[in-house]
């Protein structure tokens, strides 16, 4: 027997970690195991026919919400040229609506319908022997023409059954590597699958840790923990992160879904210690509407949560990242736009906006009629419109996110947007709203941009929508770029003392006394190198104190110099590095 095992990735970057598991669950069978990895990015054909090529016995596909419409037409077209081949599909995209799936799919043998590994495992045995398939728990089958769907299994008690997948590093490769401590949810949103889950289950902490030692030495650059909660537990949550810590892992990112009111003040003053750019937090907030956190069954304390990100914002060590969700029950345009403003003023690295989607098996799903969401019946399932928002009111709120990320996710444009929402729009989302209608009028969302041509409208936005304070924009905008880019700046935004400056950066970084005090990583490094990576540049006002206040009418202008570190190389999330040097720098002009 010949089995290949796959899945369609929606990036290349991405891993699974479910097909994996499956591999190694069978891996003591006497059969042939392949297990292959695909993108929803590549042609389809092109996929049939490497599958193809490898002349399997049995196809069992992974699927998930982002690739099941490729999934279903490779298994079809498979089923054309090689009849003989059996294909199961497995995952929760195939978990809910079974017979009407397998009705309108001939061309499927078999669906597993929840935690899969131990029925699949049954199912290879059974598929080897005899291919009596009426006792397999959790598994579907064509007997004849009828369709069975055998009673769901339990889940799994001892999760360290499963043996980990993390033994070879050549398949993960340049890969985002998806992880899981536990399986389950504490918690019971209605749109999520996981309220279809009763309770939470953990791997060993002994398990988890020798997964962990083995990711760390082989220098991955990201861990991306999957658990729904991963602080559920705060000894086992604790423990873990200390673990970490203690290996001195080094440029590797670790990436986890936590609940900001389970963060005690234990747990945030050991957070208080964590090296910069190694712990990565994203924080599910969906909304500020308390009618709304009611109806999706949501446990949050607002109160509690925005202390919480306040306290590890100051730490300066932590990039979080807070989810909102467009399209829920009682949210209308304007309970967004609160929402909105209540989670931006937090002031986190990220703010995502999402978009609902009506999952099959999830509770929200099921009360469709009750408030009157209108989607299509095809992944994605996000909604169009409800009783409460309109499409319209979600279109405009589509520009808005794409601009969210384009400008205030990247910290590319930090202080820029900072000094322009403080002193000229009563919200964030106001700004949003005006930069959104000023993107589609000029037709911007029309095509794709460079970094350099987002510097470029949002400085034509400036001009244009607003003109005042044009001095004290630009010494702005002209701060962001630099400290975010180490590349000539653009013709509309000027330097004062270029030539000066030229003239004597070669004898300020010639000083040993100027290298010791601002740049003593540079020591003994000759001044033709150190130069590619510093800058000196002159502004009208101390930018460093942006950082602080924004307010345009407490600005004093007075001429500072500063030198800039360009960073990037290997470092997380830092850009660059700048520091005052008006008083050394003048002595050199001098």
């Amino acid at each position: 027997m010949k089995l290949l095992i796959t899945t369609l990735n929606s990036k290349f970057i991405h891993s699974s970690l479910s097909i994996r598991y499956l591999k190694e669950y069978i891996s003591d069978l006497n059969i042939n195991i392949e297990i292959e990895e695909y993108t929803i990015n590549q042609n389809v054909d092109f996929i049939v026919s490497e599958i193809y090529k490898k002349d399997i016995d049995v196809l069992a596909f992974s699927t998930y919400i982002w690739g099941i419409e490729e999934t279903l037409t490779i298994c079809k077209k498979l089923k054309i040229v090689k009849p003989d081949l059996k294909i199961i599909l497995g995952g929760p995209e195939v978990s809910f609506d079974i017979e009407n799936l397998m009705k309108d799919n001939s061309f499927i043998d078999f669906i597993i319908y929840g935690e899969g590994e131990e029925t699949f495992r049954e199912f290879i045995i059974e598929y080897l022997n005899n291919e009596k398939y009426n006792n397999i728990l959790g598994l579907s089958y064509r007997d004849d023409k009828e369709i069975k769907i055998n009673s769901p299994r339990m889940l799994m008690e001892n999760l360290d059954k499963v043996a980990s997948p993390f033994k070879n590093m050549d398949s993960f490769k340049n890969k985002i590597i998806y992880y899981e401590t536990s399986r389950g949810c504490p918690f019971n949103c209605k749109f999520c699958l996981s309220s279809t889950i009763d309770g939470v289950r953990f791997f060993s902490i002994d398990r988890v840790k020798k997964d962990l030692k083995f990711l760390i030495d082989s220098k991955v650059k990201q861990v991306k923990f999957v658990d729904r909660t991963f602080n559920t537990d705060k000894e086992y949550s604790m423990e873990i992160m200390n673990y970490i810590i203690d290996n001195n892992p080094e440029n590797i990112n670790f990436h986890f879904e936590v609940t900001a009111h389970l963060l005690d003040e234990e747990m945030l003053s050991f957070l208080k210690d964590i090296p910069e750019g190694m712990f990565q937090f994203e924080i599910g907030v969906q909304t500020t509407n308390e009618k709304t956190i009611e109806a999706i069954g949501r446990t949050t304390d607002f109160n509690k949560l925005s202390y919480v990100v306040g306290k590890i914002n100051n730490y300066k060590n932590i990039h979080q990242h807070l989810d909102l969700i467009v399209g829920l029950p009682y949210e209308d345009y304007n309970s967004f736009k609160k929402s909105f403003n209540d989670v931006y003023n937090l002031q986190a690295e990220k703010l995502q906006l999402g978009f609902l989607k009506l999952l099959k098996g999830s509770e929200l799903r099921a009360k469709e009629e009750q408030y009157e969401f209108k989607y299509l019946d095809s992944p994605p399932y996000e909604i169009m419109e409800n009783k409460f928002i309109s499409y319209k009111d979600i279109l405009k709120l589509k520009v808005i996110e794409d601009l969210v990320e384009k400008y205030g996710n990247e910290l590319n444009f930090r202080n820029t947007l900072k000094f322009i929402i403080k002193n000229y729009f009563a919200t964030p989302f106001d700004f949003y709203e005006d930069l959104a209608s000023y993107w589609e009028k000029n037709e911007y969302h029309l095509i794709s941009h460079s970094l350099k041509k987002l510097y470029e409208i949002l400085y034509k936005y400036f001009l244009e929508n607003i003109g005042e304070d044009n001095q004290i924009f630009m010494e702005i905008l002209k701060y962001d770029y630099i400290f975010n880019n180490n590349k000539q700046l653009p013709d509309y935004i000027k330097l004062d003392d270029e030539d000066m400056i030229k003239r004597v950066r070669h004898d300020f970084l010639k000083e040993d006394k100027n290298i010791r005090k601002y740049l003593p990583q540079y020591i003994n490094m000759p001044v033709k190198k150190m130069i590619r990576d510093i800058s000196i540049v002159s502004f009208k006002f101390d930018v460093l104190k942006l950082t602080n206040d924004f307010n345009k009418n407490d600005i004093k202008l007075e001429k500072k110099y500063y030198i800039f570190e360009h960073m990037g190389k290997g470092k997380v999330f830092t850009k660059s590095k700048v520091s005052d040097i008006t008083k050394e720098f003048l002595k050199e002009v001098k």
